[in-house]
C-alpha cells in the first residue's frame, strides 16, 4: 500500500511518523509539507495528484488556531473546508481511500455528556464551522470510502499544544491564568496515530464502496483545563 500523510510538521503527522518508525510495516508512506502541498492553493492541491496516486490519504493538516480563525476566515475556509472538498473529489476519481482529522468543536460544548457521532453539530467559532463544512464535504464528494475522525484536545512531544504551552508559561510567570468551565477529553497524539495505523492496516477498510463514516476517537476521562494544567 501506497499511503500520503498531509500535514508531515504537526503533532500528529510527527506522531504518526514516531510511531511507524517504532514498527516494521510494509506500506510505504509518503509524508508531504507546505511546500509540497500547499492546501492554501487549489492550483497545488491539483498539480500535486496530477503526478501522485495513493491507495490512502491521511489528512491530519488544518488550520487549527482558533482565535486567529475569526480574524482569517477566508484562509481557515480554503484549508479546512475547500481543500478537504477538493482532495475528496480527486480521491474520490482515483478510488483511493480517505481518512480525514476533524474536531469536536463541530458541537457547542453545552452537553455534560460525552458526544456520539450521531449527535447534532452546532460550531459557535469560525474554526469549527469550516471544520463541520470540510466534513459535510466529504460526504458529498465520497459518499463511499472515507472515514472521518473526530478527535479533542490533541497534545504530545511534538509541535504547539497545550502541554508544551503550559511548560513554556510554567518556565516564564510565576502565576498563569486557566480557564476551568470548558470539559475535555485529552488525547495523546500517539495513541491517535496507532489508531489511525489500526484503521489501514484493517482489511474492512478497503471493501468495495464501504459507507464513509464519522468515528469519535479520544483518550478516556474527562477535566477541564484547570485540571489538565495541574496534571501537567
Amino acid at each position: 500500500m501506497k499511503i500520503l500523510i498531509i500535514g508531515e510538521n504537526g503533532q500528529l503527522g510527527k506522531s504518526i511518523k514516531n510511531v511507524i518508525g517504532k514498527k516494521q510495516l510494509n506500506d510505504t508512506f509518503v509524508f508531504v509539507v507546505r511546500d509540497q502541498l500547499d492546501l492554501s492553493n487549489n492550483h497545488s492541491i491539483t498539480n500535486y495528484f496530477k503526478s501522485h496516486q495513493f491507495d490512502v490519504i491521511v489528512n491530519c493538516a488544518a488550520y487549527t488556531s482558533v482565535d486567529k480563525a475569526e480574524l482569517e476566515i477566508e484562509t481557515a475556509d480554503k484549508i479546512n473546508h475547500l481543500a478537504v472538498k477538493q482532495i475528496a473529489e480527486i480521491a474520490n476519481h482515483q478510488k483511493t481511500k480517505l481518512i480525514h482529522i476533524s474536531t469536536d468543536y463541530v458541537f457547542d460544548g453545552e452537553s455534560d455528556n460525552p458526544y456520539s457521532e450521531s449527535d447534532k453539530t452546532n460550531p459557535i467559532n469560525v474554526y469549527g464551522k469550516t471544520k463541520l463544512a470540510g466534513e459535510q464535504a466529504i460526504f458529498l464528494a465520497m459518499p463511499n470510502n472515507a472515514i472521518i475522525i473526530r478527535t479533542s484536545w490533541v497534545y504530545s512531544e511534538f509541535g504547539n499544544n497545550f502541554v508544551d504551552t503550559i511548560l513554556r508559561l510554567g518556565n516564564e510567570r510565576e502565576e498563569i491564568d486557566i480557564v476551568f468551565d470548558q470539559l475535555g477529553n485529552p488525547t495523546y497524539a500517539n495513541d491517535l496515530a496507532m489508531a489511525i495505523l489500526q484503521i489501514i492496516s484493517n482489511e474492512q477498510f478497503y471493501s468495495v464502496n464501504k459507507e464513509t463514516q464519522i468515528f469519535h476517537y479520544s483518550n478516556k476521562g474527562s477535566c477541564n483545563w484547570y485540571d489538565f494544567a495541574e496534571e501537567v
